[in-house]
């Protein structure tokens, strides 16, 4: 009894023989137990120098850029390609003729563009233009979301309705608002002319109501685009949130405040940014409406680089002031995204 059990506890090979065979210093095919089945080999650091990657993977990859090459292209071509022309245009003396010769000028542009205040004036009504348009558009646009997300009646049609201005044209549009303002026969006039309220006035060509009169509209062409993008926002935000801050006693104004707002912040911030950056890079309306006038009231950024280019010839001057703008929507979107970064890592 004893001898069996002896047996057991020291294995096969002696008292030792089974610890040398589990930890690997030694048993029967070898010494140090490195090769035999009683050890672990031991791994080497050294792995050798790495392989080509698999073929299905390359071939992947090769497929995926032949897949963005169709998206890509037009990129590189419509965009790329005329900026960067457009920024080494603005240091030539680059100017409208077959026979002028284009001539490296190096930051001369900029230094008289730093001079110029007919620039500084029109970039002046530019961020007026901007931030005028962004913000009603904003309101209105959440407070007519904010109805559309009811239980109403009709509301597709509604809904369908909201979004005709934004269907339109800007052509369309500036030409539908010069006959809407128009000093003797437009529906405007007639209508003040209706309530007794005086005999109208002209409103595009007035000093004091050429610019207000023009972000009206504006704001009323850009308003469905914000008023989508917010009631998208709106039916993603669960009911259980705002049926629960209502039995918990929570008005109208605090479960927007506590529920509605957090829900849509982020899609009212991207929203508002791009409204911004696009407003100040209008043209075609403003072009419709009024050409810049009168006397430069509503001569956008845009609108004194296109007359410097095409009415003037002066396509290295057109060009800097291109790049002056193209620096002022950097600046912005890199806010923009700074402020993004930072709402991420505070949540």
């Amino acid at each position: 009894m004893t001898s069996v059990t002896a047996t057991k506890r020291s294995g096969p090979d002696g008292p030792d023989g089974g610890r040398s065979g589990r930890d690997g210093r030694g048993g029967r095919d070898g010494q140090d137990g490195r090769g035999g089945r009683g050890g672990r080999p031991r791994r080497s650091w050294w792995r050798g120098p790495p392989g080509p990657p698999p073929r299905g993977k390359a071939l992947g990859d090769r497929t995926a850029w032949f897949l963005v090459l169709p998206a890509l292209i037009p990129i590189l071509v419509l965009s790329v390609g005329p900026l960067l022309y457009g920024i080494a245009l603005a240091f030539t003396d680059a100017q409208s003729g077959r026979t002028r010769s284009t001539q490296w000028t190096g930051t001369l542009n900029f230094q008289d563009l730093l001079h110029d205040t007919l620039f500084w004036d029109s970039f002046r009504i530019g961020l007026v233009w901007a931030a005028g348009v962004t913000v009603p558009q904003f309101l209105l646009a959440l407070g007519l979301a904010l109805l559309l997300n009811q239980n109403l009646r009709l509301r597709w049609l509604a809904r369908a309705l909201a979004i005709v201005p934004w269907a339109m044209p800007e052509v369309v549009v500036g030409i539908m608002w010069r006959l809407v303002y128009n000093p003797d026969a437009g529906i405007l006039n007639e209508t003040i002319r209706d309530l007794g309220l005086g005999d109208g006035r002209d409103w595009l060509t007035g000093l004091a109501t050429a610019l207000p009169a023009v972000i009206l509209v504006g704001v009323w062409a850009g308003m469905p685009q914000t008023t989508v993008a917010l009631l998208a926002g709106l039916q993603n935000t669960p009911r259980e949130l705002h049926e629960a801050a209502a039995l918990d006693g929570a008005g109208a104004w605090r479960r927007f405040r506590t529920v509605t707002w957090p829900a849509i912040k982020p899609i009212a911030l991207a929203i508002s940014a791009l409204n911004l950056i696009w407003n100040f890079n209008s043209f075609a309306l403003v072009y419709v409406l009024t050409s810049g006038g009168p006397g430069g009231r509503t001569r956008l950024p845009m609108l004194f680089a296109y007359e410097e280019a095409f009415r003037y010839g002066q396509f290295g001057y057109a060009a800097a002031m291109g790049c002056v703008m193209v620096a002022v929507i950097s600046v912005l979107l890199a806010l923009y995204l700074v402020g993004r970064l930072r709402g991420g890592e505070d949540r």
